[in-house]
């Protein structure tokens, strides 16, 4: 946890996600060249304190009182894709609702949701909606959490988003909008969050369930010689996401078979994440060969390089770890596992337009 104390600015941005009794937090100040300073970040875990005691602790780390923006991780919501339904712009959100109706985890009638269109809205995007739908107590407990804190909530953003938000800053700097970007994110230790953007849009999200203890892998194989024969291709008519609220995906893939998991061992079972990725970025090739990969980037806390030099050498794809030092300055120190986690509210602070859920 950091906690470099500066004098609040009118300029600054308060970022947040509450998730499994876990807050995660950034403050910054924006340069005005599209780059930030932090001023502050870090993880507060309520843990067995009671809603006032966790309050009086974020009040004395000088957390009370800020404007926020509140992102939702992907654990809390379902993003479902959807033909979007012909009607006015105006009438968009109710008609997706009645599509979701029997895809939604949860009773329709307690769902906060709201709707993007996939990628820039033409070619093969161009009937495609993506479907944000969570759970509308799980609003609730942030907005509460909010209100205890006198937090002002302006907007309520979610991870995917965020992420295409990051990537979209990165091509810029880097003169590249017109090539899609893939963006492999593991916050946490049971998922990761696979987005590909183009044009500063989102075009494709997947949530890869990882297997127990992954983090703590050694993912290359010690004995190139005995690796296992991992079959990395599996045809493909259409992939539809099935995502579920409560950190559970439902493991399906492509041809609509569970995905693989489970492995006798740590390079069989890394071997399994490793096809879910390459079977990700094959799918994008076939269905959107006009718009080619430019490379994967990944970010893992302090594993992150090590995981881009493996994934590049067993997928021999350009794969390197995500560099965020040069966009926000004041990240280095503190533990790396907890920045992980703080990586996708830092593309909260990059937002053109406000997405209200």
């Amino acid at each position: 946890m950091r906690w470099p104390w500066k004098r609040r600015s009118s300029q600054d941005q308060f970022i947040v996600s509450w998730s499994g009794k876990t807050l995660a937090f950034v403050r910054a100040n924006g340069k005005g060249d599209g780059t930030f300073s932090v001023l502050q970040w870090g993880l507060v875990r309520q843990g067995d304190d009671s809603l006032p005691d966790f309050v009086n602790r974020l009040q004395a780390l000088g957390l009370k009182g800020h404007g926020a923006h509140v992102m939702l991780r992907a654990d809390q919501y379902q993003l479902l894709q959807v033909e979007a339904p012909p009607v006015a712009p105006e009438e968009l959100r109710a008609a997706a609702r009645y599509q979701i109706r029997d895809m939604a985890n949860v009773h329709i009638d307690d769902i906060t949701m709201d709707v993007l269109r996939v990628g820039d809205g033409q070619n093969k995007a161009a009937n495609q909606l993506f479907v944000i739908a969570a759970a509308t107590a799980v609003v609730r407990e942030a907005l509460d959490l909010a209100q205890a804190m006198h937090w002002a909530v302006t907007v309520i953003d979610v991870q995917e988003t965020a992420q295409r938000n990051l990537q979209s800053a990165l091509a810029r700097r880097e003169a590249r909008l017109d090539r899609a970007d893939a963006f492999l994110v593991i916050a946490g230790d049971r998922q990761a969050v696979l987005t590909i953007s183009a044009g500063e849009e989102l075009f494709f999200s997947r949530r890869l369930d990882l297997p127990a203890g992954f983090m703590d892998m050694q993912w290359a194989n010690s004995n190139e010689g005995d690796a296992p024969v991992v079959d990395a291709y599996t045809p493909v008519d259409e992939y539809v996401p099935d995502y579920s609220v409560g950190g559970e995906s439902h493991g399906t893939d492509y041809s609509g078979t569970p995905s693989v998991t489970g492995g006798s061992d740590d390079g069989d079972k890394a071997q399994r994440v490793l096809v879910e990725v390459q079977r990700s970025l094959d799918l994008w090739d076939r269905a959107w060969s006009n718009m080619p990969l430019s490379g994967l980037r990944v970010s893992a806390g302090a594993r992150s390089v090590e995981l881009a030099e493996w994934l590049s050498q067993e997928m021999r794809q350009s794969v390197s770890a995500m560099d965020l030092n040069a966009q926000f300055e004041g990240l280095q120190g503190g533990d790396a596992a907890d920045l992980a986690y703080c990586v996708p509210l830092l593309g909260v602070l990059l937002r053109t337009e406000t997405r209200k859920l």
